[in-house]
């Protein structure tokens, strides 16, 4: 007998979150976000990649160098393309994201009126992009909490067996 595995609905979530950063063609980041609503259905999805129209083959992935050559100035953040891919309002939402939002992020999940975020790694706390971000996520009230889970991986077979 085969032994089955239920996930939690945190656990399915930042799952979903986990597996669309695969998409993500960063060699250094790859972050996915998943959106939810209050019926815990998934209303937006995104990963951290270039706009449309902008081949991620052409634009640069470089950390280091110039800054006009370096990949900042040109990717879209994962929870800013879950926001924008979303179906509908994100109003009263919540994100899971594996990586706590820069403050580019806060702003846009704060002015689309989300309002949790579950994320798994704060390893830029100490930046002053984190920081700026708490401190506008506090103000706007919007609550974030590190995600905790019992496993440790979850493998997914494509043979369907």
């Amino acid at each position: 007998m085969q032994k089955t595995t239920v996930i939690n609905w945190h656990e399915y979530f930042m799952g979903i979150a986990l597996l669309s950063s695969f998409r993500s063609k960063d060699p250094n980041t790859k972050v996915g976000a998943c959106i939810v609503n209050e019926y815990k259905r998934i209303v937006g999805i995104g990963y951290n990649g270039m706009p449309h129209g902008c081949s991620d083959d052409v634009f640069p992935w470089a950390r280091d160098g110039e800054y006009i050559d370096q990949k900042y100035l040109y990717v879209v953040h994962a929870e800013l393309n879950a926001i924008l891919n979303a179906t509908g309002s994100v109003r009263g939402c919540s994100i899971y994201v594996a990586l706590f939002p820069c403050n580019e992020c806060c702003k846009a999940i704060i002015q689309s009126g989300i309002s949790k975020i579950y994320y798994i790694s704060d390893k830029y706390a100490d930046t002053d992009s984190v920081k700026a971000g708490k401190r506008m996520l506090d103000a706007a009230g919007v609550e974030y909490e590190q995600f905790t889970t019992n496993l440790k991986e979850l493998s997914l077979n494509f043979q369907g067996e």
